[in-house]
């Protein structure tokens, strides 16, 4: 398929990227300044929240699909204003890239969700699927992060002649610039006690992605987690030993509550099946925990791989 990829150069968009080439598709790349689009992508530059300006630079292009996989964080969000920008791209910007997605005759639409569509905080020991209430409120000024969600899914699920599929990614991890990692090595994070969250290492949540444009059902959600939701305390420990790190020491939950998104992540307990994902899309995580996931992260003492034209004698 020829994507139509927003969000290339993120986090997530770059295992996208790489798995969508991989397989065999073709990636034209949103990008909001030039130069700005992975290897191997045809470069579009556009903006997401500039509808003008977006169906200005699709027209006359042709896709089978798009995808949205933007987001506005640089770090992980620690107040409700660290999400306002997002929250706009997950309304507004779905908006804008539905209209460009029947501007290129896509058939096909998938968009970036999370788990915390469930809501947010002790969610207690039940184990979602994706029959279960998704984007309802009640839960304070997150209301508005949660309606963001619910805006993306209901939208692409509803949109004229175009199959919406929704991805409820677990909480990421293994990126190579992961900023907990860093922080971990540096000693720098406490082990807080909260419940278990369901986690998925990037690159199988990247491999979930193109599994799901190839083989989900339109109008459907996807819990996109490994198989086994845990503390962040046991990750955080786990972690440093692995990298040979402090053992981080332990900190009451309550002394994150000036931090309100932070405290709601670290403290909370979010349960996520993934059945679903694996009796339809034919997908199954390669790390189906997140120790799997840790011990494939490089350590400082393993060796620097060489380039590939050291590799080939390259003059």
């Amino acid at each position: 398929m020829r994507v139509l990829l927003a969000g290339a150069s993120g986090t997530i968009g770059t295992p996208i990227t790489r798995a969508l080439l991989a397989a065999g598709h073709e990636v034209v790349a949103l990008t909001r300044r030039r130069g700005g689009a992975p290897a191997g992508t045809t470069e579009l530059v556009g903006d997401a929240t500039d509808r003008e300006g977006l169906l200005a630079a699709v027209r006359g292009m042709r896709a089978d699909a798009v995808m949205h996989q933007l987001t506005a964080l640089k770090k992980a969000p620690m107040r409700h204003r660290d999400l306002a920008a997002t929250n706009r791209l997950r309304i507004e910007g779905t908006t804008n890239l539905l209209a460009a997605a029947r501007a290129v005759g896509a058939r096909r639409f998938v968009t970036q969700s999370n788990l915390f569509g469930y809501g947010y905080g002790d969610l207690g020991e039940h184990v979602h699927t994706e029959k279960d209430a998704f984007g309802q409120g009640g839960y304070g000024r997150f209301d508005e992060h949660i309606a963001a969600l619910r805006s993306t899914e209901q939208q692409a699920f509803t949109a004229e002649g175009i199959d919406g599929i929704a991805l409820r990614y677990g909480a990421f991890y293994g990126a190579p610039d992961d900023a907990v990692i860093e922080m971990i090595e540096q000693g720098k994070l406490p082990a807080v006690k909260g419940g278990p969250i369901s986690f998925i290492h990037i690159e199988d949540a990247a491999s979930a992605t193109v599994a799901a444009l190839e083989h989900g059902r339109g109008g459907e959600a996807y819990n996109i987690v490994d198989d086994e939701p845990a503390p962040w305390r046991d990750f955080f420990r786990t972690a440093a030993a692995h990298l040979g790190a402090p053992t981080p020491k332990p900190l009451p939950g309550w002394m994150l509550r000036p931090i309100p998104i932070m405290h709601a992540i670290m403290t909370g307990s979010y349960r996520l099946s993934n059945a679903k994902a694996k009796a339809e899309l034919g997908w199954s995580p390669s790390m189906p925990t997140y120790r799997e996931g840790i011990a494939a992260i490089p350590t400082p003492t393993d060796p620097i791989p060489s380039s590939p034209g050291e590799k080939e004698g390259k003059r």
